[in-house]
């Protein structure tokens, strides 16, 4: 009941905020591309798998890594070019204009679509799903916000309280154990959590 109700009530979004970070990971992207354009020796399709690889290992000469299924091209995915990071600047920043790219589509233009008149988005708290019997969130995945980057770090920055309210996070802290400790009545184990 406290889940369907959550679910109806939403998370409040600064969709103002989330479209200015649409707008300034679109603006960094186009620099980036301008400068990976530049040290291409030209343009081309960012992308494209096919016109990158064209672009690292025959124009640059950059060492192909592993080939793509089924085909006879070569890998332009994020784990070649992470392992290809240091040998040319152009590769970070490939890393660099994927990853916003990503941050924008997903995230800063996406629920920006979802929310409701309000600026509330409406997630699915699922309680059956995974293994370790922990809540999930799907349509849209509220869990899996990027904390690792700046921006991504940013992208949590829009989700907001209402006036009057906080938002406020709480975790139980090896509740397994304490848990374990209880049921079974161990002194030693319950002594250790009680000191």
């Amino acid at each position: 009941e406290i889940l369907t109700r959550m679910e109806q009530y939403g998370v409040l979004l600064d969709t103002g905020f989330l479209g200015q970070l649409s707008r300034e990971f679109g603006c960094h992207m186009e620099q980036l591309e301008q400068q990976i354009h530049l040290l291409a020796h030209g343009p081309f399709n960012l992308n494209s798998p096919k016109q990158l690889e064209e672009v690292l290992f025959d124009r640059l000469g950059l060492k192909a890594g592993k080939k793509t299924k089924g085909k006879t091209g070569r890998s332009t995915d994020n784990e070649v070019l992470s392992g290809l990071a240091e040998e040319h600047e152009i590769v970070r920043l490939l890393l660099e204009y994927r990853s916003l790219t990503k941050l924008k589509s997903t995230y800063a233009d996406a629920l920006t679509r979802l929310t409701d008149p309000q600026g509330r988005v409406h997630t699915s708290y699922n309680q059956a799903v995974t293994a370790t019997g922990r809540l999930s969130s799907s349509d849209p995945n509220l869990q899996n916000i990027p904390i690792r980057t700046p921006e991504g770090r940013r992208i949590r920055e829009a989700f907001i309280a209402p006036p009057g309210a906080v938002i406020l996070a709480a975790d139980y802290s090896q509740i397994e154990l304490r848990v374990l400790a209880h049921l079974s009545g161990d002194p030693v184990f319950c002594d250790a959590f009680s000191h």
